[in-house]
Order: C-alpha cells, then sequence, then structure tokens
C-alpha cells in the first residue's frame, strides 16, 4: 500500500513519527517507496556517501548460561560437557589473531554463568589492557545484571567497577524485544525490558557509550517491534549515549521455539522502518551475518550507514544457523559496489582510515574452531 502523503512529508521534513505511523509503515508501507524514506534520512545524516565497519572479534568467553532462552543454541546448562569458560591462553590466541588482522577492539560477550562475580571480570580486563593495546567492547546488559545478583552490588557500583577494570563500552546484546510479554516467553532469565534500559541509562550517566539491538521474527507483534524502538528513541533522547542501531532476524535452526525465519523482504522493511523511527540515532547497521552480503549491500539503500563487523569469530547467531562470513576485502567490495566508498571505524564511529586489506599484508583469517571443552580460568 502507498504511504500516506503526510507521512513521508514528515519524514522527509526530518519531523518525528508518532507510534501509530510507525506501526502503519510496518504493516502497510510499500517497501520500495520505505526505502526511499529510509535512504532520505541517511543521506541527510550522512551525506558524503562513507559506509563504515569495524574489525574486531566477537569472543564467547563462557557458553555456560542459567538464562536458558528458548531462542539460543549456544547457551549449555552446568554440569555439562560441552561447557567451556576460556582460558587466559585462548584468549590471547585470539587477541593477537585480531590484531594482527587489524583490529583493535574485542566484542566480550558470554553466558549467564554461575559461579562468576565481579571479581573474575575485574581481574580478567585487567589483564587484557596490562598485556594488549584492546578496545573491550564487552557485557551485555543482562550480563551486567547478572554480576548485580552474583556480587551483591547495585547495577551503579557494578559499572564503576568494571570501568575502572578497563570496561570501555556496552555492546546492545539481549534486547531482543524490548516487551515483557514476549520476554517472558522467549527468555527464562534474560531480564526485565526496564532491567535492560536501566543498565543501559546508568552506562550513559557513567560515560560509557553503547550501541543498541533488536532480534525480531519470533514471538512479537508488529506494535511490540514499533514499541521497541520507542523505547530506544526515549532513552537515546534522554541520555544520547547510543552510537547504533542494529535489527537481525530470530535464527530458528536447533533453538527451542524453532519455527521459520523471516524473509529478506521482511528484514528490509523493519530496517526502514527503524531508521524513519530513530531519529535522533546516528548511525544504523546493516546485518550480513544473517542476511549475507547482497541484502547487506541493499541495506544500504534502507537506511543503514553501516555494515557491522568483520566478525573474525562469531559464535552464537551461527550456532542458530546463521552460516554468512565475509572476509574485509568481501565487505570492502560490496560497500563499493553498492555505490558507497568503505572506511574503517572505531566503537565511536571515528574513521580511522581505508579498509586494512588495502594498505596492509594481513594474514588469512583464522579457520573456525571447536569451542574449549574445559572450564579453565
Amino acid at each position: 500500500m502507498a504511504i500516506a502523503e503526510a507521512v513521508a512529508k514528515k519524514v522527509l521534513g526530518g519531523e518525528r513519527l508518532r507510534r501509530e505511523e510507525g506501526v502503519a509503515l510496518l504493516r502497510d508501507g510499500d517497501l520500495l517507496e520505505l526505502g526511499m524514506l529510509a535512504d532520505s534520512v541517511r543521506r541527510r545524516l550522512h551525506p558524503e556517501g562513507i559506509v563504515t565497519y569495524i574489525i574486531d572479534r566477537n569472543i564467547n568467553y563462557t557458553n555456560v548460561c542459567t538464562a536458558q532462552c528458548a531462542f539460543c543454541a549456544f547457551y549449555r546448562d552446568l554440569p555439562s560437557k560441552e561447557g567451556y569458560l576460556l582460558s587466559k591462553e585462548q584468549l590471547a590466541q585470539k587477541i593477537e589473531e585480531t590484531l594482527a588482522l587489524g583490529g583493535n577492539q574485542i566484542l566480550l560477550q558470554g553466558g549467564l554463568h554461575p559461579d562468576l562475580g565481579i571479581e573474575f571480570y575485574e581481574e580478567l580486563f585487567r589483564w587484557m589492557k596490562s598485556a594488549y593495546p584492546i578496545w573491550i567492547h564487552g557485557l551485555s546488559p543482562a550480563e551486567i545484571k547478572h554480576i548485580d545478583r552474583v556480587s551483591n552490588l547495585t547495577t551503579e557500583q557494578t559499572l564503576r567497577r568494571l570501568i575502572a577494570a578497563g570496561l570501555d563500552s556496552i555492546p546492545g546484546g539481549g534486547a531482543e524485544v524490548l516487551s515483557d510479554r514476549v520476554r517472558q516467553i522467549i527468555g527464562i532469565a534474560k531480564g526485565s525490558t526496564a532491567d535492560w534500559i536501566d543498565v543501559m541509562e546508568t552506562a550513559h550517566r557513567l560515560g560509557l557509550r553503547t550501541t543498541a539491538t533488536m532480534m525480531f521474527g519470533h514471538v512479537e507483534t508488529l506494535e511490540e517491534r514499533i514499541d521497541h524502538l520507542l523505547h530506544l528513541r526515549d532513552l537515546q533522547d534522554r541520555t544520547g549515549g547510543f552510537t547504533a542501531f542494529i535489527a537481525w532476524t530470530f535464527q530458528p535452526t536447533n533453538t527451542a521455539m524453532a519455527g521459520d525465519e523471516l524473509t529478506s523482504f521482511q528484514y528490509l522493511r523493519t530496517l526502514a522502518v527503524a531508521r524513519v523511527m530513530l531519529d535522533n540515532f546516528p548511525s544504523v547497521q546493516a546485518s550480513w551475518v544473517t542476511q549475507g552480503g547482497k541484502i547487506g549491500q541493499v541495506s544500504l539503500r534502507f537506511g543503514a550507514n553501516d555494515f557491522g563487523s568483520l566478525m573474525i569469530e562469531e559464535n552464537v547467531v551461527s550456532a542458530a544457523g546463521a552460516h554468512f562470513r565475509l572476509t574485509e576485502a568481501e565487505i570492502a567490495r560490496n560497500i563499493q559496489d553498492a555505490g558507497f566508498v568503505p572506511k574503517r571505524r572505531t566503537m565511536h564511529y571515528e574513521i580511522v582510515g581505508d579498509p586494512y586489506c588495502w594498505t596492509h599484508a594481513v594474514p588469512p583469517m583464522p579457520a573456525e574452531k571447536a569451542p574449549a571443552t574445559s572450564l579453565a580460568s
């Protein structure tokens, strides 16, 4: 259905859309018109024609988790023999491989391990910072809340101690869909909407920048997708602490929820609506990890201005069936072929240069390895 002229005029004029307008766009908006509106927002915010990406590595330091989320194929309960906790030697190898590929950031996330309190993370971060020139983008809000409980601390106390130990920024993982109805269905112990927002708001107040995410296409309604975006928009109004929004589709393979994955058509609709609703977010990422490089290219005309991460390593989404993988050269070529200039960036979206693979001889990406099976620390 054609998008109402009044709504299109508001988007083109930089005016904020209301909840009911967002729902109507998501339900009935013509796909190509949605793309044009989202692209107009991208061009207004990023007229230079640059598309950024980052070289980093997603290290899942443990897969032991008490949350038991129905959408997750990665976690293991204790005393499962498949549960692991990476050793420092294993972490060091992964960090050194990342540095060799031109990366300077580690995205560190794991399960809600029942035996890991604040002291474990403080010691880990101090070791990482003393050993390597690395940016620690780590611990989702669910992990922060878990540390609060295990260590009998407030969220502010936990974050202050982690910052002092070396935490640089926080990923937006675990947001899923910010609806308590949805969260009660898909995540047994993942925490409430208020919990996720509290961690992010506290982090922003303490000077940490964070990303925001949405994993959609499971049990949520279209209205709940829009409400999720409004939660993010409202918090960004209060703090300005989000650097980017990243959305991806639920990957059902090997999960307790099972079901069918949304189509790329539905992904692009949601991406475009997110771009026009999140008028105070500077950047939106494409999810080539779940959609592939070609839809990643199309995403750059549906509101995205960033191609995300090189993903030297990724375990959680791949455990649920995602299988796409790109080298840095392939990321750069996809961006160029879509009509943009590829540039490497930091977590704060500072440009650090041309693709590393253009200016340095780099080793090949490390071969995928099975996760460690020990609980060594």
